[in-house]
């Protein structure tokens, strides 16, 4: 008879799979049309289960790897929520809300610690600590700008902030897919080839809306 553990782990793969088929449902699509919101919700709700799926995971087995899994996940979580989160600030006289300010300190935090971490990896012989350094500094960049953003009057181009959020957190939902399922094959890369591949989608997403 299945676990607890078990339940959890296989509805975290599930969500994990739909927010895949969902993010790529909404990169592939008009955006702005019918089709790209629906997927895009289905993403957002599909990033929320597998944030709390990992947490569950943690609880019931606080190992080293789902610690990690757990700084990841706040940080793709944090990316999907702050890409929702802009529309709701399209226009300048729109502030950043106490729930827009706590979810950007957690990340910042969490991200901060996943780059300490892995900086003492690194220098331990450890090469994954690159790995943790690199969504580290991510994240830390990320929940930065958000910070600076907050404290101007307006949001910019949200857009483009929509769009690149929502692919950053696409790229760290397969990240997550990748290693869980290709570490043992690619090492290191598992984590890092969905950046390399991806970074080049927001430059171009960024240039093609940007409004200057």
């Amino acid at each position: 008879m299945p676990t607890l553990e078990g339940w959890t782990l296989w509805l975290h793969i599930a969500a994990g799979t739909v927010a895949v088929l969902a993010g790529l449902g909404a990169l592939v699509t008009t955006k702005g049309g019918l089709r790209h919101r629906q997927a895009g919700k289905l993403f957002l709700i599909a990033i929320s289960v597998v944030v709390a799926t990992v947490f569950g995971l943690l609880a019931i087995n606080p190992t080293t790897f789902r610690i990690i899994l757990t700084l990841v996940a706040i940080f793709s979580g944090y990316l999907a929520f702050s890409g929702y989160r802009v529309l709701a600030r399209k226009r300048p006289e729109d502030d950043a809300d106490v729930i827009d300010w706590s979810a950007t300190g957690t990340v910042f935090v969490a991200c901060l610690g996943l780059g300490v971490w892995g900086v003492t990896w690194f220098l331990g012989g450890q090469s994954f600590g690159i790995v943790m350094v690199i969504f580290g500094a991510i994240g830390v960049i990320f929940a930065t700008l958000d910070g600076w953003t907050f404290r101007r009057e307006g949001t910019g181009e949200w857009t483009v902030t929509h769009l690149q959020r929502m692919i950053a957190a696409f790229i760290s939902t397969v990240s997550a897919v990748s290693a869980v399922n290709l570490t043992p094959i690619m090492g290191i890369w598992a984590w890092i080839w969905p950046t390399i591949v991806g970074v080049p989608l927001i430059v171009y997403w960024s240039n093609t809306y940007s409004t200057e």
